[in-house]
């Protein structure tokens, strides 16, 4: 009689285990997304997650999480304080090496999922100011973008490389309070990381005319793409306004990562549903810079480890993933 009473006493437990693992049942499983600054890109990606997955997936709650951007979010994932986060594939390999500031510790928390969007820097100028090259800012104030932002990040990566950061003042400052400052003349240009057209450079340019400073150049002189994984680009002519010249630059990737202590099985149904044919369709609508994800895009740019229900996604859908992404 015990024992009987013991082995029901055991099934119960293991029948209430099975139904109370995510690895098994994603019941109430709660998501956090670490998105970006109040209406930047990151933070509208976010936003879209957490209104769409609920929608098509049993149980499940998606809650956006503001930040400052990219190397907060790196920061934060790695930490487990939020499950999921965008981020830009250089920082997240530099936090993976411990090489990310301001902390420069090391983020072997966090592990890639896929490739959103490319986000070229663009630095503009008033169409009559005295800047043509980037030699021309030093003495000038540029807005940098958030503090823990991945523009403010790239900003002084590539500053720094040039040796002009410490030359120019670089108020931390977002995009939208940039854009007042930006007309008002308290700033003399402002940098951007991000997908063209930017809504920002938009909103200044229907009140002024711009010009965007060639980037590109003095990155591929001055060894700035060995020393980083970016990747050169050029911006369209009349990207901002009729007769603005084609300018070149560079761009980095941004990702979805999540915290490697995500089940498997729930990072794998998050990327069915996101990476499926509605899924993708409700991240364009939201913003038409998310166009480029998509099942071909896969993991373009990242160059650290993948989350193992990453690799089991992606494997699925047909891609090969390299031994160095495992």
């Amino acid at each position: 009689m015990k024992n009987a009473l013991l082995t029901i006493l055991l099934g119960l437990v293991f029948a209430g285990l099975l139904l109370t693992s995510p690895a098994v049942q994603a019941g109430d499983f709660k998501v956090k997304v670490g998105g970006g600054p109040t209406g930047g890109t990151f933070n509208i990606f976010a936003n879209a997650m957490a209104v769409y997955l609920p929608k098509h997936m049993d149980d499940i709650k998606v809650i956006a999480v503001g930040s400052g951007g990219s190397v907060e979010n790196v920061n934060k994932v790695s930490d487990d304080k939020f499950n999921f986060g965008l981020c830009y594939a250089v920082d997240l390999a530099l936090g993976r090496e411990g090489k990310l500031p301001p902390h420069n510790k090391v983020c072997d928390g966090v592990l890639a999922l896929g490739f959103l969007y490319g986000a070229p820097a663009q630095l503009v100028v008033r169409a009559d100011s005295d800047i043509h090259s980037l030699q021309d800012l030093k003495g000038k104030t540029v807005a940098v973008g958030d503090a823990g932002s991945g523009a403010a990040a790239s900003a002084e990566r590539f500053f720094g490389h040039l040796g002009l950061w410490d030359g120019i003042n670089h108020p931390f400052v977002g995009y939208s309070a940039a854009v007042k400052s930006f007309l008002d003349g308290e700033i003399d240009a402002l940098w951007v990381l991000v997908g063209f057209p930017n809504r920002a450079i938009i909103q200044i340019s229907v009140q002024t005319d711009v010009r965007l400073i060639d980037l590109g150049t003095d990155a591929g002189e001055s060894g700035f793409f060995d020393a980083y994984a970016y990747a050169p680009i050029e911006i369209p002519a009349g990207t901002y306004g009729e007769g603005t010249p084609a300018v070149a630059s560079f761009l980095d990737h941004t990702l979805l990562c999540a915290n490697q202590d995500v089940p498997v099985e729930i990072v794998y149904e998050i990327m069915k549903s996101l990476w499926s044919k509605s899924g993708l369709k409700a991240m364009a609508d939201a913003k038409k810079t998310f166009r480029p994800m998509s099942l071909d895009t896969g993991f373009t740019g990242i160059s650290s480890s993948l989350h193992p229900g990453a690799v089991q996604f992606w494997e699925k859908k047909g891609h090969v993933v390299p031994d160095h992404l495992r």
